[in-house]
């Protein structure tokens, strides 16, 4: 039986002013606690007034912070603080997150751990890497979520743990701040930059690639590069981030912040998956193009890109891996019967929709390792392109190209992070790939990189400069 969502009921309550949270919240919170039942997550809701969720987690002093938003505008959360903080110390896979299913087998309704991983568990990890992990999902003491129009604040429980900890709970509850202006998104301008690879390193690396798939090894890698600014003064993720955000509309955007001065932020096009009532959603993405500065160079460029062979077996890898890995999972599953595509701000991709009706029993953990990496951030076959990818790439991709996201009790979404950079003090390092199947060409590609990178830092409002 499925089990009834507290902001059903609690939908008719009225907003609640912050001064009354604690008030609002407390009793509830002391009942709550009283409660039994091991490791049972309880999840409290309030109603509030429309607030602005980035301004309002820049004003929290808690030191975890995380963020997302829908690709579609639907809903969007802001969270604080970690009730629970569970460590994947390999791949993300069914086994390694049993746990975490074990946990929402006794949560509410509407609980969610968030968080996500690395692209490739195996690799060495860098120093601005460190602070993330192999990969991580945290249940946040508190939520500002924004559902629809309506906006609610959450606070998460684990009786057995909290029980001892009532007046810390209702101390940190006293302490939120809720900002009645904008956050200061100002941006300091770069003063070095550092690719890695350079283009000599580059071309090295695309005309192995093409060598590779001359003797079979594979037929597709996705190459990428690491761009590094450096600032005269500490950045603010957040303040990138609500550049971003404003600049992509049409992306998921995530934001993870695993100790003050250090976050990992994006705003990426693709979806992983989503899964909910017993169904998977997932979608081959490949081929990029820009768009036009005119109406008749958005058309042209984009039937160039709908007529280009290479972007077209680029993107079919893509779209047969993820249903080759998605068949045994599903009772039934179906792709879009002609390719399309996917339109953006600043660009354009081909896009397949794939959905299906799950198995029994088909656990998120299951969904995450057949999934990820697709063929979109990795290569075909899988194996043999993330063996390349470790081999060949002079630096560490960390989260990005990896998963995040949220999976809750009954359902989950998870975006791959690409379009994204890490700020660690007074440096950001942004990231950005290029499918290479037969046919590539390693000045083009640099150039279709060269392109993104430069996109997303025009963004963010920051100059461009070459050291």
């Amino acid at each position: 039986m499925r089990r009834t969502d507290p902001s059903a009921v609690a939908g008719a309550m009225p907003a609640c002013a912050p001064a009354e949270l604690p008030r609002r919240l407390g009793s509830r919170i002391r009942r709550a606690l009283q409660q039994t039942g091991t490791n049972r997550i309880v999840q409290l809701r309030c109603p509030i007034a429309p607030v602005d969720l980035l301004s309002w987690l820049a004003a929290q002093s808690m030191a975890f912070k995380f963020y997302w938003a829908d690709r579609e505008g639907n809903e969007a959360v802001a969270a604080v603080g970690a009730v629970l903080q569970c460590e994947v110390n390999r791949a993300l896979t069914r086994e390694s997150l049993r746990f975490l299913e074990t946990y929402l087998q006794q949560a509410d309704p509407g609980v969610r751990f968030y968080g996500g991983g690395r692209f490739d568990g195996q690799a060495p990890v860098a120093p601005h890497w460190q602070p993330f992990g192999m990969g991580r999902f945290w249940l946040p003491r508190f939520e500002l979520r924004r559902e629809g129009s309506r906006y609610w604040l959450v606070c998460n429980l684990v009786p057995e743990l909290d029980r001892t900890a009532e007046a810390a709970i209702k101390e940190a509850l006293a302490a939120l701040q809720w900002p009645e202006v904008a956050m200061d998104a100002r941006l300091p301008l770069p003063v070095d930059r550092c690719d890695m690879p350079d283009q000599a390193g580059w071309t090295r690396n695309v005309t192995q690639a093409l060598a590779a798939f001359q003797q079979g090894h594979m037929v597709k890698v996705v190459l990428a590069r690491q761009v590094q600014y450096v600032f005269n003064e500490a950045l603010d993720g957040l303040a990138l981030l609500h550049r971003l955000e404003e600049a992509t509309p049409g992306c998921f955007h995530f934001y993870y912040q695993p100790q003050p001065g250090t976050a990992f932020l994006g705003a990426s096009p693709e979806r992983l998956f989503r899964r909910a009532d017993g169904h998977v959603w997932s979608e081959a993405v490949a081929g990029t193009r820009p768009r036009g500065q005119t109406e008749a160079d958005d058309a042209r460029l984009a039937a160039e890109l709908l007529q280009s062979e290479k972007d077209r077996r680029e993107q079919y890898y893509v779209q047969q891996s993820i249903i080759e890995e998605l068949r045994p999972l599903c009772e039934t599953l179906e792709a879009d019967a002609q390719l399309s595509e996917m339109t953006l701000a600043r660009g354009r991709h081909l896009y397949t929709g794939i959905r299906g009706r799950l198995r029994p029993g088909v656990s998120t953990g299951a969904l995450l390792e057949a999934l990820h990496p697709t063929p979109a951030v990795g290569g075909y076959p899988r194996p043999a392109a993330v063996e390349a990818i470790r081999a060949w790439e002079p630096f560490d991709r960390g989260w990005y190209t990896g998963p995040i996201g949220w999976l809750g009790v009954e359902a989950a979404e998870f975006a791959v992070a690409i379009r994204c950079g890490l700020a660690a003090g007074h440096h950001l390092y942004l990231y950005s790939g290029a499918g290479i199947v037969e046919g590539s060409v390693p000045e083009l590609e640099w150039e279709e990189i060269e392109h993104k990178i430069s996109d997303f830092v025009n963004v963010l409002g920051l100059e461009l400069r070459r050291s």
